[in-house]
């Protein structure tokens, strides 16, 4: 059987593996939608703390530096780099970005982008822009028949664990307390605070907590792509045209748009490949123009 004169054999096997990219752009967009639609920040050092998480993994496994000996498995990884770079943003926040929430978008912008310059600049310096290799563990290691396409069992894991955080994240912030006096704090945080609830410390924690998320998608793809200083500036202009076409502060907008659009590229990669590298602009150009304030999102009154 074929569609378009492919054989659905190859249709599928494309879409699945678009399907990891998908999973790749909703983490992201995830963690910018949280950071955005709490703090009204737009974080363009979200790429770099992409790239920061990945290069946590590579820095651990090598053993800090000591000896390999010394080095902590993926698994370790996989803890250790969300915490750290969670932490780390929670520093930036403090220091920053905290006198930035009453004043223009655009400030904000300005500071984040010059943040990712400095961070890629000092990644550069130190590690050049040649990629690193970082293998796969050995328990995701082979692939599995599934009758149209041999899968590797490492982009099956990826796949799974991003919808479970991801649909996790929007559980929490959507549908339990929690979630609510989040929300409350950003919108009222003279009512909620007294309430006794530390609002400036509810807002910090949920800035590290977005950029833990970029971090714990960077030890996801460093055995899928070389980890490289240039990874996150790649990927960064695709998760933000991801942002705006689920609409800003959308965090189930973000979700899905993100894992639709890793469909919709892999399928243009089968039909079009040519227009691969753009299909996702083209999306956000005719979404912006239909609906301004993106699929998901809620227009200005």
């Amino acid at each position: 059987m074929e569609i378009f004169g492919i054989p659905l054999q190859a249709l599928l096997a494309q879409l699945l593996l678009g399907l990891v990219n998908g999973s790749f752009y909703a983490l992201l967009s995830l963690g910018l939608a949280v950071i955005f639609g709490l703090l009204n920040i737009i974080n363009f050092s979200h790429g770099a703390m992409y790239m920061m998480g990945a290069y946590v993994a590579y820095i651990a496994l090598s053993g800090f530096g000591v000896g390999p000996v010394f080095g902590l498995s993926y698994w370790w990884a996989l803890l250790l780099a969300p915490l750290v770079i969670g932490a780390f943003g929670m520093l930036i926040e403090r220091l920053f970005l905290q006198w930035l929430y009453k004043l223009d978008h655009l400030y904000g912008l300005l500071l984040t982008f010059g943040l990712a310059l400095i961070i890629e600049g000092v990644f550069r310096s130190q590690y050049g822009v040649s990629g690193q290799q970082y293998s796969a563990p050995e328990e995701l290691g082979g692939a599995t028949d599934i009758g149209f396409m041999v899968l590797p069992n490492y982009r099956a894991w990826v796949v799974l664990v991003s919808v479970v955080v991801c649909f996790s994240t929007w559980f929490v912030i959507e549908r339990t307390r929690l979630g609510a006096y989040l929300r409350a704090g950003t919108e009222n945080p003279q009512l909620v605070q007294a309430f006794g609830i530390n609002v400036p410390l509810m807002i910090t924690l949920t800035y590290g907590f977005g950029v833990a998320l970029a971090a714990f998608a960077g030890v996801l793809a460093a055995p899928i792509i070389q980890v490289s200083p240039l990874m996150g500036s790649d990927l960064i202009i695709v998760v933000f045209a991801v942002v705006v076409i689920g609409g800003m502060g959308s965090i189930l907008g973000s979700i899905v748009t993100g894992l639709a659009l890793g469909l919709i590229e892999g399928l243009t990669k089968v039909i079009y490949p040519e227009a691969s590298s753009i299909v996702v602009f083209v999306i956000m150009a005719i979404v912006l123009m239909v609906r301004p304030a993106g699929l998901f999102g809620r227009e200005a009154r």
